[in-house]
């Protein structure tokens, strides 16, 4: 039979040619480089395709940006790096003066305003970093509502592995706070939480747990461009810890988690650490809420004192200190680099903790204020939550 056709349809596809000829171009994969390589020797090579730059560089692998070479004949610039220890690392290119990330690399994070690649060197804690080969997590985005900051907000919780298949088993639950200008998904992305978490459960080496990472920011909602502030540009300024507000919003916090997940709700099994900014929460909060947390992680923190209330009444830190610690936590553990800006006001803090003869562990690391720290803390810290809790 003799097929045949109506103009009408004719013509339509010939419409829809151009429109598929530019579709399957979009698909074809573009000339920017090869993304980086991690070499046997721990070192990274780096390229990108810029045929009309003048000058590149990569900064985020050692204190000065590293000067990339053009190859000949062909529009690329390349560099290896020296031999890097064990971590992840984001980086960023600088073509001519213009900062961008690897366009040849998928694996991007933000960080406060700006946008990293991100590359693993494998080995020691950096393995934890990694997606393994291991039952896996949920990672849920929740929205709870707060009577104490007057606002509905979003938080990121983490449930282990078997949650859903278990009707019945209760869990203790980490509260993990993020820094000045981070959010609700900072620790999830930057700091590699989930990894670690599916790989330290799945080892053994750290206890089934639900883990809370709320936003820290007293005065926003939720991460940019989740709420009707519509795509502002993140800034800190939201923060408002000096106020206090963050940390007198907290029950409400633990109460939405107490009733929409399968906690031990009790003192024994929760626990709150912090970097920086969420370090002085994690520090402010155990003090104003004695009889909540048993276990507290300060990592970098901005142990500032100036009351339990937003208008800064109960200034005298030592008599909190005394209400805190006449039932002490099972685990204080205050972490810095040598290097970092905050290392003077923990070791007031800490010099502050010996004369009162209160008990805390200490531990002292390289660098400064940096999610290589970080992370390493918490590698640290979360295996030595709730071992034999009763």
């Amino acid at each position: 039979m003799k097929n045949s056709y109506s103009p009408l349809l004719v013509a339509s596809m010939l419409l829809a040619v151009p429109q598929l000829l530019s579709a399957q171009e979009a698909l074809r994969f573009q000339t920017v480089g090869s993304g980086p390589h991690v070499n046997p020797d721990s070192t990274v090579t780096l390229s990108v395709h810029a045929p009309q730059a003048r000058a590149v560089e990569v900064s985020g692998f050692g204190a000065a940006p590293l000067a990339m070479q053009p190859v000949a004949d062909g529009g690329d610039w390349i560099v290896t790096t020296p031999k890097l220890r064990p971590d992840l690392y984001t980086y960023s290119f600088n073509i001519d003066g213009v900062r961008t990330i690897d366009p040849a690399n998928v694996y991007i994070a933000r960080d406060i305003n700006a946008l990293f690649s991100e590359v693993i060197v494998p080995g020691g804690h950096a393995d934890l970093y990694s997606v393994q080969s291991v039952p896996h997590g949920t990672v849920s985005k929740v929205w709870y509502d707060s009577p104490a900051l007057g606002m509905t907000r979003r938080m990121t919780v983490y449930t282990p592995a078997g949650y859903e298949d278990s009707v019945s088993r209760r869990y203790p639950v980490f509260y993990l706070l993020h820094g000045m200008g981070g959010d609700e998904e900072a620790w999830s992305q930057l700091g590699r939480a989930v990894q670690i978490l599916d790989n330290l459960i799945a080892s053994g080496e750290a206890e089934p747990m639900i883990l809370v990472m709320p936003n820290g920011n007293a005065g926003l909602a939720a991460a940019p461009g989740e709420t009707s502030a519509g795509m502002y540009e993140p800034k800190g300024e939201h923060s408002r810890a000096e106020e206090g507000r963050f940390e007198n919003s907290f029950r409400d916090i633990i109460d939405y988690v107490d009733s929409h997940y399968r906690t031990i709700a009790d003192k024994s099994h929760r626990a709150i650490a912090g970097l920086s900014m969420g370090g002085g929460h994690a520090f402010r909060t155990s003090l104003m809420m004695p009889d909540t947390f048993d276990y507290v992680g300060i990592f970098s923190g901005a142990t500032h004192w100036k009351g339990g209330a937003p208008d800064g009444s109960e200034k005298d830190l030592t008599a909190a200190l005394g209400r805190q610690f006449a039932d002490a936590p099972r685990l204080y553990w205050i972490a810095i680099g040598k290097d970092d800006f905050l290392y003077d006001l923990n070791r007031s803090y800490r010099t502050m903790l010996d004369e009162l003869d209160i008990p805390y562990e200490y531990h002292e690391s390289d660098g400064g204020h940096i999610w290589s720290n970080w992370r390493d803390y918490l590698v640290i810290f979360t295996p030595r939550l709730f071992k034999n809790a009763e």
